[in-house]
């Protein structure tokens, strides 16, 4: 079994819509392939089933797919400080 892929997606703004983020980190490669594997039940948001093609996902949040977990943190997170 491959390792699971580990995906950190850097959030502009307060949120992104499910399928945009699919397609945005590689995991559909259109947008209708993005709500197709929604309506399919393969996503999960925080470990349940999410079924919302455009539920809002803020940072904090983990979208798993089959194979990969995306994890959504802020844009400025990590970034040091203007010296």
């Amino acid at each position: 079994m491959p390792p699971l892929q580990q995906i950190t997606f850097p959030l502009r703004g307060d949120f992104i819509t499910l399928d945009s983020l699919l397609k945005a980190c590689g995991l559909a490669e259109s947008g209708g392939r993005a709500k197709t594997m929604v309506a399919e039940g393969l996503v999960q948001v925080d470990g349940q089933d999410e079924l919302r093609k455009t539920a809002k996902i803020r940072a904090g949040q983990v979208v798993s797919v089959h194979g990969a977990r995306i994890r959504v943190i802020p844009e400025d997170q990590g970034r040091s400080p203007a010296a």
